[in-house]
């Protein structure tokens, strides 16, 4: 174990300063959001967090995309192509994801969201394109051992009503996200232009978003919004939005994507150290457990050989 520290050690020495600082920035600020999502609903209506994080999100990118002259328009099948998944990943897996925290603890939801690998799996193996492995069995079983931890002492909390809508809500969220990253997989989306892309994504959901906040709203009481409420908004959209997604695609495009899927473990540790370090939300001996357990399945089953060796890919370093 000591070799393996020291051996990651020296291969991250060994990459670019842009490329540690977007590791950081991924692993760090993603590992934020659900703590902000949290704080943003404390008196923020959900879909106006959701929605208000997306559209200054475009706001973020529009004088970017101005300065560098990169504003224009993409085609109706980029457009379609772009307007789908932020249906898929922006609208219903992050608007959902906001909705399903007025009702969950931040430390439960991101910890269930950490199954969203073995949906993905899932429902990749029922197309097609996964194949089922005695590997991926030990993984699926572990992330079922791992749910079964989370309410072993608290099933009779799926008594109360708005508990078990914030619980399907979620299960929606991620099976939102699962089809949005099968589809991104389908289509093979080349990102030419990434920042004219997510402006396109980040515009079109919030708007929809903005429209589902003023129609399902009870009540809109904008004096009533506290400041740390509003800063929340304010940071998912710039950090948890903007900054995150453009670092994220760089990682892509320096790492492999197997690589850079190990930061989403880092991520769910991130974000519930902070739920139970800033919010006081209880974290069990059980819930520990089953982080280790849905984790540990989540790693078995995306593990491909040398995704711990942190070595550029240097097509993209020229």
């Amino acid at each position: 174990m000591e070799y393996l520290w020291i051996s990651i050690f020296f291969q991250i020495k060994a990459l670019s300063s842009k490329t540690i600082i977007a590791i950081f920035v991924v692993a760090i600020v993603w590992g934020t959001t659900f703590l902000g999502i949290k704080i943003g609903v404390e008196t923020v209506p959900p879909w106006f967090v959701a929605g208000l994080r997306q559209f200054l999100a475009s706001l973020v990118l529009l004088p970017i995309l101005i300065y560098t002259k990169n504003l224009k328009w993409i085609g109706w099948r980029n457009f379609r192509i772009q307007i789908t998944l932020s249906s898929l990943m922006l609208v219903g897996a992050n608007g959902l994801t906001t909705v399903a925290e007025e009702n969950l603890t931040s430390s439960l939801t991101s910890l269930i969201s950490a199954l969203s690998p073995i949906f993905i799996f899932v429902a990749s193996m029922a197309i097609g394109m996964e194949k089922f492995t005695y590997r991926t069995m030990a993984g699926l079983l572990m992330g079922f051992f791992g749910v079964l931890f989370i309410f072993w002492d608290g099933i009779n909390d799926l008594m109360n009503p708005s508990y078990r809508l914030g619980l399907l809500i979620l299960i929606i969220a991620i099976m939102s996200w699962g089809l949005g990253t099968i589809y991104t997989k389908k289509i093979n989306v080349k990102n030419n232009n990434l920042f004219l892309n997510l402006f396109y994504q980040f515009a079109f959901a919030g708007i929809i978003q903005l429209i589902f906040a003023f129609s399902f709203s009870e009540t809109i009481d904008i004096s009533a919004w506290s400041v740390k409420s509003v800063s929340a908004i304010i940071y998912l959209a710039v950090f948890g939005s903007v900054l995150a997604f453009f670092s994220y695609h760089y990682l892509l495009r320096t790492l492999l994507p197997t690589q850079v899927s190990i930061l989403s473990y880092v991520n769910t540790i991130i974000s519930i150290f902070l739920s139970w370090l800033i919010l006081g939300e209880t974290i069990s001996t059980k819930f520990i457990i089953a982080t280790a357990c849905i984790i540990s399945g989540v790693f078995i089953i995306n593990y491909k050989p040398g995704m711990l060796k942190f070595r550029p890919m240097q097509k993209y370093l020229k």
